[in-house]
């Protein structure tokens, strides 16, 4: 479980595809100060597995559907990422109550300054847009985020200077695509309120 409060900015240093499992090495620092093998860390939003410890980073396995259902197929060498270790249950919980569980990509599709802050307006997949609500939470690339207003398409959100400077959302252009998770709380009431009668299962 994370907060979506990003520790750090990291960098990739190599993504080697594979058929079956990829292989992402990222330079960190922060994340790094007691981060044990097979402890959880996302990246972008999504939750990885640290599977390889150095004195300048981690490397992590990517499997071809996270590759392809989310933004880290589209990462190369040098790129920022955002980085958040696990919660503690004694931690202050600073953004919401986040999965590292990417449900859908966003794309950026319009960019503007809003007094010192930048407001973004995201179109958004629409099995995640069901479940958000105007100044409820949601997730882009591992960032909790408020949604300012909504459309039926997509988002809007506002970035204090802060955020830009400390997380990638800062760089974003129009056209960049950002991992969207919705706040888990709005999949649980769906739920309760289906009665049980829709099967969440596959088989």
């Amino acid at each position: 479980m994370f907060t979506g409060i990003i520790e750090e900015m990291g960098r990739v240093e190599t993504l080697v595809r594979k058929d079956k499992m990829s292989r992402l090495t990222i330079q960190a620092q922060t994340v790094m100060a007691d981060l044990k093998t097979g402890e959880s860390v996302t990246v972008n939003g999504a939750c990885m597995t640290a599977v390889e410890l150095t004195t300048t980073g981690f490397s992590c396995d990517v499997s071809p559907e996270s590759l392809s259902l989310t933004n880290l197929g589209d990462l190369k060498a040098g790129d920022p990422v955002n980085l958040e270790r696990a919660m503690r249950m004694d931690d202050r919980l600073g953004g919401h109550m986040v999965s590292g569980h990417v449900e859908g990509i966003g794309q950026i599709i319009e960019k503007s300054a809003h007094e010192n802050a930048v407001m973004l307006t995201i179109a958004v997949p629409p099995q995640v847009l069901k479940y958000c609500v105007p100044k409820g939470s949601i997730t882009l690339d591992g960032v909790s985020m408020t949604i300012n207003a909504l459309s039926k398409t997509n988002i809007k959100i506002c970035i204090i200077p802060h955020t830009a400077k400390m997380t990638t959302l800062g760089f974003k252009s129009v056209g960049d695509r950002v991992n969207v998770e919705s706040d888990m709380i709005g999949r649980y009431v769906e739920r309760l309120l289906q009665g049980g009668m829709k099967s969440p299962y596959t088989e």
